[in-house]
């Protein structure tokens, strides 16, 4: 008896080895595991009978003599499981999350190495998600890794939205191609930025957004990035297979691992319906619960700041011309001449204090406030700033008085110029400081290239810095919003303290030269995927040479655009980047920026078409107050909004803001109209939406009949 049991265990283990499959909760998603010949893991993942991934090879490669773990495995075990959870996130598009999959654990050995590997396999009924781990063992401790193998095996040349590989820089327009077309339009799509170290003519990053001829949207990126270089994808164009390709450190290496441990997630979101690639919650499912057991600190936050003064070209960071360079500490600015351009003056920051307080936001961000500025970028220099010592004309104790009177937070700014080791070296000080005057947030940035000299700004070692960073802001209770760091990962689920990240093309670039009017119909099917970005809308001035007679720059879209940004791009930290007097001149527009809610119960999702449009409704935390964004690409089309998200028998007002029949991005941004109707969950709306144009829509309850009065019903 005791060998027919053997023989039926060996049987199965046999038949583990040739294929495995299972499915998502709700059997759309069946997903393929299996070992070739060779020993060679492979899956493969259908949706609703459709192929969308062919078999593709997984695996790492590794230095050393020892063989990499691409082959020569074998199937141990394989073990199956179910997991159905809701949570709720400290903020966020809903208040309640679900967290459902079905999960196949395949346990592997190498023949020869003894040594052991492990896939985990989560189905959801949005898509996969998957990852290597390293169990402790004997014959495994330390190793490098020279590359993941990961692939994701396209079924035929899919039409894509991307941006170039870069191990540097984000901060790309997207492009919308066929896969094939990548190599040829690599060059142009790669425009000039202050840090960018490129590695393929078909590399391209994540979130990766796709679509099938037959309409299927399909969506590849990565979550839980920790301990782990970034991962890009690098196209063979001529069998339509990505592999992942890992951000090397100086050296080289991809990576330094000590078992036990674990690669982020793998993860491919699909669907035949693109609204569900928005709503989709892999990416924050596969990160760790909450590690903050006291979240009461974390607030969301609506800010004005000293930034765009800066950006347009109209102020300066710096504060004098009087020095060919700067050393912290020796250079003594009580004797340096002001050049009289300095932005973080000490009146100026108190009119934005007075425009925040006078409107309800709830801090004032200012750039250019500490000592340092006149020699901070492009000399490899490590000793950049103390982010300790303001200038001469900025009172630090005198803006906290002041601003605490007046119910308004400041937000405190780290540019580190990409000196990491600086920055480390100030980070508890600068935290202290922050703590004894208030400030309940830091905006730090990463501009240039990175000190240590060599190193890239989406390697092992960097991604730990960042990661370091918001652990240590979590134990002075301090919210962090960073730029120019790694892509987000859904890590904001378990460190909430992340309120927002920059990691790609913002509004600064509309200073710039100007972004495509269609970026923002990208941006959440890319970037957004992996978390919210501090994306800094609220450009009610298209024209820059208003600002800065020398900066020609236009920004590319409609001012309603700009308003219904506040809905489409979700974020617990939002800026109304604009001048104050601009503001004054389109308060009625102005208006719906200063009622827009920052966290939310529900998130609705009305119509999405990357690069075309996406329009969302969002129900306000706590209330029963809706605000509904439609953000539009370049071609003016009519929007359609079902109101059955709306509470049935309740009876609401909808202050409608929209664009002009005339209005353009480009001839005519700042024509639009304000109206008000009587809805409930049975009305109908089509709205015209211009070319960069949109559309904003806010959603109040009735609570006294003399509200309705002289109001249509749509």
């Amino acid at each position: 008896m005791k060998k027919i049991l053997s023989l039926l265990s060996f049987y199965l283990i046999a038949v583990t080895a040739i294929a495995q499959t299972f499915k998502s909760p709700s059997g759309n998603f069946e997903m393929k595991f299996s070992i070739t010949e060779k020993g060679e893991p492979t899956y493969e993942l259908n949706y609703k009978g459709k192929k969308v991934i062919n078999p593709s090879k997984l695996g790492l490669e590794s230095f050393g003599d020892k063989p990499s773990f691409y082959d020569n495995f074998s199937v141990v075990n394989v073990n199956n499981a179910s997991f159905d959870e809701t949570w709720q996130p400290v903020w966020g598009e809903s208040k309640d999350i679900r967290n459902h999959y079905n999960e196949m654990i395949v346990s592997l050995t190498q023949k020869d190495t003894e040594r052991i590997m492990i896939l985990r396999f989560r189905l959801f009924d949005d898509g996969l998600g998957f990852r290597y781990e390293f169990p402790e063992q004997k014959k495994l401790t330390y190793f490098a890794v020279k590359e993941e193998l990961t692939q994701f095996a396209m079924t035929d040349d899919h039409t894509a939205w991307w941006i170039p590989g870069d191990y540097d820089t984000q901060e790309y327009d997207y492009t919308k191609s066929q896969l094939s077309e990548i190599r040829h339009l690599q060059e142009s799509a790669r425009t000039d930025n202050l840090s960018q170290t490129g590695f393929s003519n078909t590399g391209v990053q994540t979130s990766l957004q796709l679509k099938t001829s037959d309409g299927i949207y399909i969506n590849l990126h990565e979550a839980a990035l920790i301990n782990y270089a970034c991962m890009h994808l690098n196209l063979d164009d001529k069998n339509f297979v990505f592999q992942s390709w890992l951000t090397p450190d100086a050296n080289g290496t991809k990576g330094h691992l000590q078992a036990p441990c674990s690669t982020p997630w793998r993860t491919i979101i699909v669907s035949d319906d693109a609204r569900d690639i928005l709503a989709s919650n892999i990416t924050l499912n596969l990160n760790e619960p909450c590690k903050i057991k006291d979240t009461s600190w974390i607030k969301p936050m609506k800010y004005v700041g000293v930034w765009w003064e800066m950006i347009t070209g109209k102020s300066d960071w710096s504060y004098t011309n009087d020095f060919p360079s700067i050393q912290i500490g020796k250079t003594d600015y009580s004797k340096a001449k002001p050049h009289g351009r300095h932005g973080a003056t000490t009146s100026n920051v108190k009119k934005y204090i007075d425009f925040a307080a006078q409107h309800g936001f709830d801090g004032v961000l200012v750039e250019g406030w500490n000592i340092g500025w006149e020699d901070w970028f492009g000399h490899s220099k490590d000793f950049v700033f103390d982010f300790q010592t303001p200038y001469p004309d900025f009172d630090i104790e005198d803006i906290h008085r002041y601003a605490k009177n007046k119910g308004v937070k400041m937000i405190m700014h780290h540019e580190t110029s990409a000196s990491i080791r600086n920055y480390e070296r100030f980070m508890d000080d600068a935290y202290k400081l922050m703590n004894k005057y208030d400030y309940p947030a830091v905006k730090s940035g990463y501009v240039g290239d990175i000190i240590p000299r060599g190193e890239n700004h989406y390697s092992q070692w960097i991604n730990n810095h960042y990661q370091y960073a918001i652990e240590k802001a979590a134990e002075y209770k301090i919210m962090v919003n960073a730029h120019e760091a790694v892509r987000p990962t859904g890590v904001c689920r378990t460190w909430p303290n992340l309120i927002g990240n920059e990691s790609a093309r913002g509004t600064e670039y509309q200073a710039f030269g100007g972004s495509k009017p269609n970026h923002t119909t990208v941006l959440p099917f890319t970037r957004l995927i992996g978390g919210p970005m501090d994306y800094t809308p609220g450009a009610f001035e298209n024209d820059i040479s208003k600002y800065n007679p020398n900066n020609k720059s236009w920004v590319n879209t409609t001012l309603v655009n700009q308003l219904s940004l506040y809905v489409t791009m979700s974020s617990p930290l939002q800026m109304a980047c604009d001048f104050p007097e601009t503001y004054e001149k389109y308060m009625d527009a102005f208006q719906f920026i200063k009622d827009v809610a920052l966290d939310w119960d529900k998130s609705k999702y009305l119509e999405a078409e990357p690069g075309d449009y996406v329009t969302v409704a969002r129900k306000a935390k706590g209330t029963d107050k809706w605000f509904v964004g439609n953000t539009n690409g370049e071609t003016g089309r009519n929007s359609i909004v079902n109101f059955d998200f709306l509470e049935n028998g309740k009876t609401y007002i909808a202050t409608i803001y929209a664009d002009d029949k005339d209005a353009h991005y480009k001839t005519n941004p700042q024509a639009y109209h304000i109206r008000k109707v009587v809805v409930n969950s049975n009305s109908k709306l089509s709205q015209y939406c211009a070319p960069g144009g949109g559309m904003a829509i806010s959603i109040y309850p009735v609570t006294d009949r003399a509200q309705i009065k002289g109001l249509k019903k749509l």
